[in-house]
This record gives C-alpha cells, sequence and structure tokens, in this order.
C-alpha cells in the first residue's frame, strides 16, 4: 500500500466478510488523512464506541501475523481504536463478519450467541464474537486431548476469561457465559442456561445434537496466503507531513534519535502497542512515530540459570506466557513459583486485547516518566529486577527502584530489557532450621479482573528460617513493595524491612511492623481514598506475615496463606493449618459458576409467548460491513460530509464573552462553529410538556457543560482537537453563587413547581399513626449519588440538507417524535419538511429520549446553516458531562413502629436534584412515592421538593426514581430493625401489603385480589433459595471467619407501571410477506421481536393454510416520522407492550377485511393458503395496510408488577456476590426468553448502581469521570456466582396486554439486595470489632452504608483500623 507516493510496500489481509483483500503496490482506496495517527478502527466495521481507548471490547479484531522461521501463524485480539493502521505492515485482520455473516454464513459462535439469547442491543456483541473466536483459535493449537464431537479444546474458565475485558450494558453476561461455555471440553452441559436448542431434561447427548455444529479442526484463522510472501520487516512508511519508520536494529534506533534531536521542531513518539493512550488520552500531534518491534534486541526471552529476561516491545501476553512455562526445566522451585506468581498477577491488568498489545516495557517507562499506577513495577520491585536502557549512545544496567527513582526520562531514553532473577532459599544442612522462599502479590481494584486500575497494589519476597525446635519462623531477610497509592512511584518499605530481619515473628513483632508501616505507605494529600489505601497496606502485609506468626491457641484456624505447602516443613504447614485465620477463606471463582431459569411459556396466543430469538441477533453478532446491523454511525458519510463536537461550559454560572482557539486561528480542518446566532428558527434543544431548553447558552451559561457551540470540521477527530482548543472567555460579575446542591437550592428558594396532577395523594394520618407506635425515630437522613446511562454507543446524529428546503436527520434516540417536533421549530419550518429516521440505537436506559434531541438539533441547524451533511458522535468524556444521569437526592425521614417491628407512620422530606432544566424531573415525585408503597407504611406523609440546581440537567434513566425508593424505603426498613435488634427480614415480612393495604397505597391498580402475587412470591422464594437454612449457615460461617464476612438479604418490589399511548402500522404485501412499523424504538429490549410475534398470531386468526406460520413473513422496520405519526417515546418498561397492543388493533382490522373474501374463497376452492388469499386481496382491492393509535383504558394504564430476590455476599472491603435467586411476574410473558434478559440485565445494571459506579463531580459541578478507566459499570466477574432467575406465569389478565407484565425497569430495583446484603455483612463485621475494642456490639448495627457501596466505602464502614485492634486484641492490650 502507498501512500502520498511514498513506494514502501505495506500489505493487509482484510478479512471483514469472510474474503482476504489485500493492499499492495502504491493504489489504495484510504481518505486523505494521516495514516501513521490513523487507528485501525476508522477501516473496519464493527459499531464503534469512541474513546473508550481499550477499555470496552466493542471493537476488537483477530490480529494474525505470520512468522515465517516458525511457518506458523499468530493469532491474537487486539482493540482497533489503540491500533495504528500503520503498525499491521503484514498483518491479518478479521472482524466480526469475516468470523461469520449473513451472505457467506454464520460462525457457530455467531449462531450460539442468537440462540442463547446473549445479543440485545447488540453494539457490544461483535467484540464478544471476535474475543471468543481468538481463544477457539489459540486453545485448538494446543496439544491437549482431542475433544468431543462438537466442543473445542477450551476450557470453561478460558471461555469465560475470553470475554472477560468486554463490556455489556444489556444483558447481565450471564447468557453470554453460557454461549461462549457452550464451547469448552469440560462444560457440564447442566450448567448451561436457557436457549433455544434444546429442552429441559432431555439428553446431553440431544443437547450436543441440537447445538450449531462445531468442527475444532476447522478453528484457524484465515490468513490470506499471500501475504506470506509479503513479510519485509521494518517498512517506513510515510507523506508529505507524517512518517513512520520500523527500525529493524539498536543502531538504526539511535539513528533516527539523533536525527530528529538535530531537526528541532518535529515532535515523535515511540510507540509499541500504543496502549498508553487509552488511559492518558493523548491530544498532541506528532510528526514522526517509530515503531519498535522490529529490534531485535527489544523483542528477546531469554531463560537461563541467572533468570527471565524480556525484551521491552515484549507484550505483556508474551511475558505471561513465558513466565508461565519456563522452559528451564532445572529452574530452583523457587523461581518457578515467583515466575508463576508474577504471571498470575499480570494476568489481572487490563484486558486480554491490551495485553496482546501493550508492551511490558511500555508499562515501566510509564510508570517512570508519567506516575502510571503500574502492577508490573510492583511485582517485580521486590524480585529486584534489573532493567537496560540506552540514553542516546551510552548502555546503562539499572535495578528496577534505581530505574523508578531517577527523574522522568526523556524520548531520548530507551528501555531494551528487563530481567527477572533466578531466585533459591539458602540452605544449611548442619542447620537446625529449615529455610525456605516465600513470595505474594496483592492488588485491590474496583472490580477482579478487566480494565481497573489497583487502589493500592504490593509484592512481598521474604526468607524465612523455621525452626526445627518450633521456636518460630524468622525473617532472615525481606522486600516489602508497594505501588498505586498516589506516590510517584512504588517503593520499598525499607524501614519495615529494616525492622522485621533478624526477627522471630509473634503478634507484637508484626503489631510493631504494621505501626510502622503507616509512617512509611503515606498516599499524597488531595487523592480519593487516602485512609483506605494505608488500610489495604497494612492489611496486605498482615495477610502475608500472619500465617508465620505463632498466635495464640484461641485464634480458629482454616489454612495456609495460599503458600505453597511444599515451601514449608510438613509440621509446620500442619500447625499453620490448625492455628492460622482463614485470610484467604474458601477460593471463590472470579467468574460465572452456575445459573438456572425457570421459565413458563404460554400457547394460548402462539407464537406469542413463546421464546423466540431476538429479531436481528444474528446480524448483530457480525456487525456491518456488508450491510449486517447499521447503527447511525455505520451509516456510510454522505458526500461532503462535515463533523461536529461541542464546546461546553466549565463554569457553572458566567456569562461567555467570546469563544476563541488557543492558536489564535481555527485548528486544521475546522470549517464553522455554530451558536445561538445561527440559528434560524427558535433557540430549542428540547421541548417538553414541561419546559423547553435552549440548544446553546446565549451569553449566559447556567451549568459546567452547558452547550456553547458546535465547532464543525472535515473529520470527528479534527472537530474534536479544536473543541478541546477552545478557550472561553467568561465574566462573573455582579451574578449570584451558582447553586450546586440541593441544601443550597432550599437556602435560596430555587425550585420547579410540580404539577398538582403528577404530586401523589397523602395516605393515612400520620399523627395518628406515630400516636400508636412504640418506638419513633424523629430524623435521619439519607443521600443519594447519580449514576451515567453508559449506554455502549454514545449520542450520534447524522443530519442531510435535502431538496424542498427539508431536513432528514438519523438519529439515535428513544423519541424521535420529540425530536421531529423541535427540530421544525428550531430550524424555522413547517413539519413535513422535516423526517427523524431511527432504526436501533446501542443502549438507551432513558439517557436518549430526551438528552439525544439537543444532539440532533444541533447536527441539524449546522447542516441547514452550511448546506452540508453534518454528523457528530460524542466521545465519551463528552457524553458523560453533557449526560445528566440519574436524579440524586437527599432524603429526611421520620418513622413510628411497633415492638414487633410493624411499621404505623412514615413521613419523608425528598429534595430532589433536577439540574439547570426541567426535562423529566417533574415525573419523579409521583415515581419516588409510588415506589416507596411498596410496604404497608401505616400513614405514609411525605414533601417532595423538585430543585433547580446549576448542574447539567438530570434526564430519565432506567427505573427513574423508582431504584432510589427502593433503596430509601429498604434503609428505613434496616434502619427498624437495627433499632429493635431484630432479623431485618422479620421486619421486612411484617410489613408487605395485604390486599386491604395495597388497595389504600394504590387505589384501582391494586387490581383484583388473585393478581396479588406477592406473598406467594415472598413464600416460594424462601423454599425455592433455602432463605432461613443459609441464613443459618452464614452466621456459622461468620461465627468461624475472621476475615471474611457474609450477609444474606430478601427484597420485595411492587412497583407501578403505566402503559402509553402507542401507535402502530401493519401492512401485507402482495407475496404474503407483512411488513410492521411500531412507534417504539428497538434498543436491545426485543421490542421488534414481540411486535413480530404479535402480528404473526393477530393475522393467523384468520385461519386459512399456513396462517399459523406467519412469523418468518414478518418484518419490523425503521421508525420514521413522516411515516409513522404520533410515535411517542419509548421508556417506562410498557413500550412493548403497547406497540404490541396496537399491532394487534392493527392485525384485527386487516382480518376483519379481509375475513369476508377468505369465506367466498374457501367456498369455492375448498382449502385456503395464506398467500392466494393475499393475492386474491390484492386483486380485489382490499385495503391491506392498517394504521392504529392504542389508547389504554383507565381501568388497564396502570398496573402493579411483583418480584423478589435473595443474595449473598462475601466481605473484604472487595465484594463478591455468591448467589442470587429472583422470582418475577411476568403475567404471561410474550416472549419469556427476552424478558429474562431484561431481569436479569436490569438486575445487574442496578448492582451497578448500588455497588460500583461513581460519577463524580468538581467544585464546579463539572463531571470528572471520563470513560472506562474512571466509571466502572459490572463485569462478567462481578455478577452473582450462582445467577438463578425464575419467570412466574401468573396466569390470565384479562385487563392486559395478552395477559403480559412488564420486564424493563421493575427488576432493577431488586439489585438493592446486594446492597443489603453488603450491609449485612458489615454489621457482623463491626460487630467483631467492637468485641475487639471492648463496646456495646449493640451500637454496631446503626450506620449508613453509600451508594455506592464501593469497595472503599465498605472497608471504611468495616472497620479501617481491624487488623490494629485485632492485634491489640490477641496481646491483651485492646
Amino acid at each position: 500500500m502507498g501512500f502520498g507516493g511514498v513506494g514502501a510496500a505495506y500489505g493487509i489481509g482484510f478479512t471483514g466478510a469472510a474474503f482476504a483483500r489485500g493492499f499492495t503496490g502504491a493504489a489504495s482506496g484510504l481518505p486523505s488523512f494521516s495514516v501513521t495517527s490513523l487507528s485501525l478502527q476508522r477501516l473496519i466495521s464493527p459499531p464503534q464506541p469512541k474513546e473508550e481507548k481499550g477499555g470496552c471490547g466493542a471493537c476488537v479484531v483477530l490480529l494474525s501475523k505470520y512468522d515465517p522461521v516458525l511457518d506458523q501463524v499468530e493469532d491474537s485480539t487486539v482493540s482497533s481504536c489503540l491500533t495504528l493502521l500503520c503498525s499491521l505492515n503484514g498483518c491479518s485482520i478479521t472482524t466480526a463478519e469475516g468470523v461469520g455473516n449473513s451472505k457467506d454464513g454464520f460462525h457457530p459462535i455467531q449462531e450460539r450467541f442468537v440462540g442463547f439469547h446473549a445479543s440485545q442491543c447488540g453494539f457490544c456483541t461483535p467484540g464478544m464474537c471476535v474475543s471468543l473466536y481468538s481463544a477457539l483459535v489459540n486453545a485448538d493449537k494446543t496439544n491437549r486431548p482431542k475433544p468431543r464431537p462438537g466442543f473445542s479444546k477450551l476450557t470453561v474458565t478460558e471461555a469465560e476469561k475470553a470475554i472477560a475485558g468486554n463490556l455489556c450494558r444489556c444483558t447481565g453476561y450471564r447468557p453470554i457465559a453460557d454461549a461462549c461455555k457452550s464451547f469448552s471440553s469440560d462444560v457440564d452441559m447442566e450448567d448451561l442456561g436457557y436457549n433455544s436448542f434444546w429442552k429441559k431434561g432431555e439428553s446431553d447427548e440431544v443437547k450436543m445434537s441440537r447445538l450449531p455444529a462445531y468442527n475444532h479442526n476447522h478453528a484457524s484463522s484465515k490468513f490470506p496466503e499471500f501475504l506470506k510472501k509479503e513479510i519485509k520487516a521494518g517498512a517506513n512508511l510515510g507523506s508529505k507531513l507524517y512518517h513512520w519508520y520500523s527500525p529493524t536494529s539498536i543502531e538504526q534506533l539511535q539513528s533516527l534519535l539523533q536525527k530528529n534531536e538535530a531537526e528541532d521542531g518535529t515532535s515523535m513518539k515511540i510507540v509499541v502497542g500504543n496502549t498508553g493512550t487509552g488511559y492518558f488520552k493523548e491530544q498532541e500531534h506528532y510528526d514522526k512515530y517509530i515503531d519498535l518491534k522490529h529490534i531485535p534486541e527489544l523483542s528477546i526471552i531469554v531463560q537461563d540459570q541467572t533468570g527471565i529476561e524480556i525484551g521491552a516491545a515484549v507484550t505483556i501476553s508474551k511475558a505471561i506466557e513465558a513466565l508461565k512455562q519456563n522452559k528451564i526445566s532445572d529452574f530452583p522451585l523457587d523461581s518457578k513459583t515467583v515466575f508463576k506468581k508474577i504471571s498470575d498477577h499480570m494476568e489481572k491488568i487490563a484486558s486480554g486485547f491490551v495485553r496482546n498489545s501493550g508492551s511490558v516495557g511500555g508499562n515501566l517507562m510509564m510508570a517512570q516518566r508519567k506516575q502510571f499506577p503500574s502492577d508490573i513495577a510492583t511485582i517485580l520491585l521486590p524480585v529486584e529486577a534489573i532493567v537496560n536502557i540506552m540514553i542516546g549512545q551510552k548502555l546503562e544496567k539499572l535495578t528496577l527502584e534505581e530505574f523508578l527513582g531517577r527523574p522522568p526520562l526523556d524520548s531520548k531514553a530507551i528501555l531494551l530489557s528487563i530481567k527477572i532473577p533466578s531466585w533459591e532459599s539458602t540452605k544449611d544442612i548442619s542447620s537446625e532450621t529449615d529455610t525456605k522462599l516465600l513470595f505474594e502479590t496483592y492488588r485491590a481494584a474496583p472490580r477482579p479482573l478487566g480494565n481497573a486500575l489497583p487502589y493500592l497494589n504490593a509484592a512481598f519476597l521474604a526468607e524465612v528460617s523455621f525452626s526445627r525446635n518450633s521456636t518460630g519462623a524468622t525473617l532472615n531477610n525481606c522486600r516489602l513493595a508497594f505501588g498505586a497509592y498516589a506516590a510517584k512511584h512504588p517503593i520499598r518499605a525499607r524501614t519495615v524491612e529494616k525492622f522485621l530481619i533478624g526477627k522471630v515473628l509473634s503478634v507484637s513483632v508484626l503489631y510493631e511492623a504494621i505501626k510502622l508501616l503507616g509512617t512509611t505507605i503515606i498516599p499524597e494529600d488531595g487523592i480519593c481514598s487516602p485512609a483506605y489505601k494505608s488500610s489495604l497496606a497494612v492489611g496486605f502485609l498482615y495477610e502475608f506475615l500472619s500465617p508465620l506468626v505463632r498466635t495464640p491457641d484461641e485464634i480458629p484456624g482454616d489454612q495456609f496463606n495460599g503458600y505453597n505447602s511444599a515451601l514449608l516443613p510438613v509440621d509446620y504447614n500442619n500447625e499453620l493449618k490448625e492455628n492460622c485465620d482463614e485470610l484467604n477463606g474458601t477460593k471463590i471463582s472470579t467468574l460465572l459458576s452456575s445459573s438456572k431459569q425457570t421459565i413458563q411459556s404460554s400457547k394460548e396466543y402462539h407464537p406469542v409467548g413463546q421464546p423466540v430469538t431476538k429479531a436481528g441477533a444474528a446480524i448483530q453478532a457480525s456487525a456491518n460491513h456488508i450491510g449486517e446491523a447499521v447503527f447511525v454511525d455505520d451509516i456510510p458519510a454522505p458526500s461532503n460530509c462535515l463533523y461536529g463536537a461541542f464546546i461546553y461550559s466549565t463554569e457553572p454560572l458566567a456569562r461567555v464573552k467570546s469563544v476563541s482557539f488557543k492558536s489564535g486561528s481555527p485548528p486544521v480542518g475546522v470549517t464553522a462553529v455554530i451558536s445561538a446566532k445561527d440559528i434560524p428558527g427558535k433557540n430549542l434543544g428540547c421541548i417538553s410538556v414541561f419546559g423547553d431548553e435552549p440548544l446553546y447558552a446565549d451569553e449566559l451559561v447556567q451549568c459546567a457543560g452547558d452547550r456553547i457551540a458546535l465547532v464543525v470540521a472535515d473529520t470527528q477527530r479534527h472537530a474534536d482537537l479544536a473543541a478541546n482548543l477552545a478557550v472561553i472567555d467568561y465574566d462573573k460579575e455582579n451574578l449570584n453563587p451558582p447553586i450546586l446542591s440541593v441544601e443550597e437550592a432550599v437556602e435560596r428558594g430555587s425550585f420547579f413547581e410540580i404539577p398538582p396532577y403528577l404530586y401523589p395523594e397523602q395516605v393515612g394520618d400520620f399523627s395518628k399513626g406515630m400516636a400508636e407506635a412504640d418506638h419513633q425515630i424523629l430524623s435521619a437522613e439519607i443521600k443519594l449519588g447519580s449514576q451515567y446511562y453508559f449506554y455502549m454507543e454514545t449520542q450520534t446524529t447524522l443530519a442531510v440538507p435535502d431538496e424542498d428546503d427539508s431536513m432528514v436527520v438519523y438519529s439515535s434516540i428513544q423519541c424521535p417524535q420529540i425530536a421531529h417536533e423541535t427540530l421544525a421549530q428550531c430550524l424555522g419550518l413547517p413539519a413535513n419538511n422535516i423526517r427523524v429516521i431511527t432504526r436501533r440505537i446501542g443502549g438507551g436506559f432513558g439517557g436518549k429520549t430526551i438528552r439525544a434531541v439537543s444532539v440532533a438539533a444541533a447536527c441539524a441547524v449546522a447542516a441547514y446553516k452550511l448546506q452540508r451533511p453534518v454528523r457528530t458522535y460524542l466521545n465519551r468524556k463528552t457524553d458523560m458531562i453533557m449526560a445528566g444521569g440519574r436524579h440524586p437526592m437527599k432524603v429526611t425521614y421520620a418513622v413510628g413502629f411497633k415492638d414487633s417491628g410493624k411499621i404505623t407512620a412514615l413521613k419523608l422530606e425528598i429534595l430532589i436534584d433536577a439540574g439547570v432544566f426541567q426535562d423529566i424531573s417533574m415525573m419523579m415525585a409521583y415515581t419516588v412515592v409510588q415506589t416507596l408503597k411498596r410496604y404497608d407504611w401505616g400513614a405514609l406523609n411525605f414533601d417532595v421538593k423538585i430543585c433547580k440546581t446549576n448542574l447539567p440537567s438530570r434526564s430519565a434513566m432506567r427505573a427513574p426514581g423508582e431504584v432510589q425508593a427502593s433503596f430509601i424505603a429498604e434503609t428505613i426498613i434496616e434502619h427498624v430493625a437495627s433499632s429493635l435488634s431484630i432479623e431485618v427480614d422479620t421486619v421486612r415480612s411484617i410489613n408487605l401489603h395485604t390486599y386491604d393495604s395495597l388497595g389504600l397505597f394504590y387505589k384501582s391498580a391494586a387490581g383484583e385480589p388473585s393478581q396479588y402475587t406477592l406473598p406467594a412470591i415472598w413464600d416460594k422464594l424462601a423454599v425455592s433459595s433455602s432463605f432461613h437454612q443459609r441464613t443459618e449457615m452464614i452466621k456459622e460461617f461468620n461465627r468461624f471467619n475472621k476475615w471474611r464476612k457474609r450477609g444474606i438479604s430478601r427484597v420485595p418490589i411492587v412497583q407501578e407501571v403505566n402503559v402509553k399511548p402507542t401507535r402502530a402500522k401493519v401492512s401485507i404485501l402482495n407475496d404474503g410477506s407483512i411488513v410492521v412499523e411500531v412507534g417504539g424504538i428497538e434498543m436491545g429490549q426485543g421490542l421488534w421481536t414481540k411486535a413480530k410475534q404479535t402480528a404473526a398470531y393477530g393475522l393467523s386468526l384468520i385461519k386459512c393454510d399456513g396462517s399459523e406460520e406467519l412469523l418468518d413473513k414478518v418484518r419490523v422496520i425503521q421508525a420514521d416520522t413522516l411515516s409513522l405519526i404520533q410515535g411517542g417515546f419509548t421508556g417506562g418498561s410498557t413500550t412493548s407492550e403497547s406497540s404490541c397492543e396496537a399491532v394487534r388493533l392493527c392485525c384485527n382490522v386487516l382480518v376483519e377485511r379481509l375475513t369476508a373474501l377468505k369465506e367466498k374463497l374457501v367456498e369455492q376452492m375448498g382449502s385456503l393458503r395464506w398467500e392466494t388469499l393475499i393475492l386474491q386481496a390484492y386483486v380485489a382491492s382490499v385495503d391491506l395496510s392498517a394504521s392504529t393509535l392504542f389508547l389504554p383504558d383507565s381501568t388497564s394504564s396502570n398496573y402493579l408488577n411483583y418480584g423478589a430476590a435473595v443474595q449473598v455476599n462475601l466481605l473484604t472491603g472487595e465484594t463478591t456476590t455468591l448467589r442470587t435467586d429472583i422470582i418475577y411476574d411476568c403475567g404471561q410473558s410474550l416472549n419469556p426468553a427476552v424478558d429474562l434478559g431484561q431481569i436479569e440485565g436490569a438486575y445487574v445494571q442496578g448492582i451497578g448502581f448500588f455497588m460500583l459506579e461513581e460519577y463524580p463531580i468538581n467544585s464546579d459541578g463539572l463531571v470528572t469521570a471520563n470513560g472506562t478507566w474512571s466509571y466502572k459499570i459490572p463485569t462478567l466477574d462481578t455478577i452473582p456466582k450462582q445467577f438463578n432467575v425464575e419467570i412466574l406465569n401468573s396466569g390470565h389478565h384479562q385487563k392486559r396486554v395478552l395477559s403480559s407484565k412488564a420486564s424493563g425497569e421493575p427488576p432493577l430495583t431488586l439489585a438493592v439486595s446486594v446492597h443489603c446484603a453488603t450491609r449485612a455483612a458489615i454489621v457482623e463485621a463491626r460487630r467483631q470489632l467492637a468485641s475487639w475494642s471492648g463496646f456495646d456490639e449493640s451500637n454496631s448495627e446503626i450506620f449508613q452504608l453509600e451508594v455506592p457501596a464501593t469497595v472503599p466505602v465498605v472497608k471504611e464502614r468495616s472497620g479501617l483500623d481491624s487488623v490494629e485492634k485485632f492485634l491489640r486484641w490477641t496481646m491483651g492490650t485492646k
């Protein structure tokens, strides 16, 4: 491939649709932009999240390289967003379409993903499939035994880990894990969850026969033969402005560095895998790139008796492999242990597809130069690793400690290699002691695996002598390294080492060492959770040394702390097993172990009620290169297309005097800057019934993140760079201070008025209820933060000017109708000149209901003014700043209750932070209070205020108000139980509604007595989950385990949902095929699938031959606001059922129109096929298109959903969900497979809110989280290890849509059970801590556990000084 006339050969094999396309010579179809800084992402087809930088896995591809020496192909996954195009010389790329596609046939991976219902919105699915494909390819290269037919050589653990770094916001991961495990040679078929391949109870042989066939002999990647002849190391590429160099020797590298130094003014970047940009998000411009991968000295792996030397350009994955294999057979056992533990720790770094590109040297250089919190640097520090570096012409050999301690090295310094020395303990046969070497590494992170930087990491190496006469263990030597705690680099705790060396370990020695450590590991000021990091350091050291301490007999034992038992004398091992604490407890797998799904399908409305696979799932699994699942950003850019990026305020309240650029002139590629003055109509970013929101701030910005302008450029990269270079001149003179909290809003009376029809009714007499109470809590406070949507596809729009002064807008939006109305007024055009089209969206969760409208409006205004197509795809940072997210709240409550725990009265003052504009915030009072009614409070009194603050407008997020209310309700229940010192579950049970109280709280929505299924669900769950037996087992566990605590919690839901008016249109074409349009938007929730099933059922009522098999003839098409008006919005969990009812009504009309003709034809012909009937209907000019607006009547617009969950937590500061059991009432499910996915996905998203996801802002209200590195959604390793779900078919519900109930949002509120179980475990830890301190244990139960209950929060509530207190208690000093 030639670039800009450069004749250097450049070859890529691109398997994008099961074909090899090689680029060689001087001709190529690449656009005219920088090829050196161009990432592979720009050339490939899977949907691409912007600015995730290796954090999500959606853009993963298979990179294949041919090794001519070994005559073999090396296959590995890489993130295309991190991979620079010029680094791929001689490589072959396989995307999801290359794995399989609709034209050439789908791969069994994609077919099994479909059959296991493992794809919802589909945005992440291509990356998942490629990750698994790579694992299959590499497993089947091994010399493992031949697997059973239909299976691969992959193990279950490998299958799960293959996708451990891939993010999914929809499914809850369980079905994805099952699809992956179905290929594993050691899988138990009983462990595989619900799927469309087999029925419950069938034999393994039958199950295997029904899975899409897989032949492991055909697992190899598709490396083009022609590329094997094109291999040429060190090709240099370039154009007029950019140069890519690939030196093949140290001398060439030195020459390039010298040349660059002489050419003052040019910027240079040295790269291997370019993965550092994932963390540091570089915006710099580079003229030159130097690729180090082709220098042999930097790619070596040398193993000899002295240790293992690893070249700096060796990838982390290859280093792990080398350390595990350590091919020197006579390496000392100690060395093998050290190498293995280093490799095990390195597997927790980043994700597999990042480790496959990122180099060991690059990781260490980031630690040295940029204070990157490197795990590798920490774990290599105590083993005294040696580094070889080159500075200019000079070669130096340094210890890693010396290397890290130097001032940051400049670009002329090159790390060449790292040597990990061999280790062996000192042996003295004549001595009375046995000497052994111990080595351990530690890390604590927001989640166990996949793209999570540590809060703290550590590694300890010690030589220990064990006296044969049992006098104790002596530390002959030790090396203690700590890192990632906000020091400049990892350090050795030398004062602690000096204190410990030569001492016989005892409780008092350990206590003194820990005290000394507290003066050594001191996190810098200004960092998050400094006390937690210090506590972690203490905990890690205690965990390492405590098994070596002779502890008093009263300390119960478990097992030794993970050390290889061969390292210790047999008698000492036995004694440790008896006398040492259970520091590691039972080893818990980090990934999903098992699951069970119980589903009852119905044939009453066939095919409605059947677990039909999701419409479009297969093409979602193969992405979009040849017309497969197309998201908005996949639509080919029209001619002359421009790209936009928002310039937003960083101040919460200020006048904007001017906007300029740092350079003084517009940056490269910028065409225009569009602001309020350029809007041809009204300055509208969104219209709503509650109040309008401006598109751009006109002189006055009202929050950090407020839109000021849209910079428009020739590429998205140029637009983003220009927006980052914008300089805004603010003026704050004579302005009031901004309102940045609900407390400030109250002080200044800043509220939005809630419409009376949206303000709920009070229930009962609060004063009377309080008078009846035996106990009262007069004032308690709850605070709740926000949550970000983290849809995989950020906000995106393409606006295209059309003929006759019209505008066509393609938008990823949940409410095209609102966008349509807004754009018409914003552009000053008649509504019939606006057309908004939405095919599918890559996740929404409410964030694309209102917040997407302004993005569509901005593109439309720019396109209208410039008369050119304009598109934008917000980078993750911008999206997070502008999104708003879930509503924060502050709640103050008073509650009265009886001795039994029965609550008699509850009063709440609720302050809801709406942000600067109304959005949907007026509805929050209703949703919060209605969800609070889940319990019988006796009397319920409340005062809800919607606070207007100078923060980004909050919007609907899945279960808006309802998830917060579920936490408020359970917190109050927990508080009552703690006050009475009785079981929380007892208080929950006694306050569940009777049918009479249900009617008092929910009025007509309560339905008939037979529809109140919660009491039956509550009792059933206790039995199916063995709740009471497990409660006793947990008490026993907690009694015998000091450092691990478990909790269990069972919670109910009673949630009112509202069925909305929705439009649909059904048309029958002359060949009998059927096209359906619905007002609802497909965003992964299976709306199209249910609509297809409903159309097939509704039209089958014509009852002619073939009409019972219409499902495959139905196609649901994209939403188009000129084709289907009054589409409404998609949200609130009921859009699927209301859309289905609208479809059913259309079908009724069509069946009625066809009936007379059908009867006439049957008389003439005897039997009649569907196709014949439709053909004759066309001849007879029967109207075969029907459109209907479904209007729910007052008796069916509101109803209640019921469910319950129980969950177990293992506590060490880090939490692990051991088991979850859910029973959920879906009525008669429209599609149980789809509803199962909704239940599991919602629950796991709820785990994110309650346990993981922090959405922080700075003092000006500007969001500081900016992507996957700082915002942690759940991953495969954070979901329940045992995940059991039962969908209850509660029978016929006459007033429901085909007897169904919603499933999209209510299950999310059940995730509060995770938080409650964590709190229960913390209570046990606090009781224990109180006993060690000599305090009253009863006071340990009353405390507030924040949301989210992150690892630092859990540790803090459990006791940051628990180790110190335990040691003092052990020594008898307290």
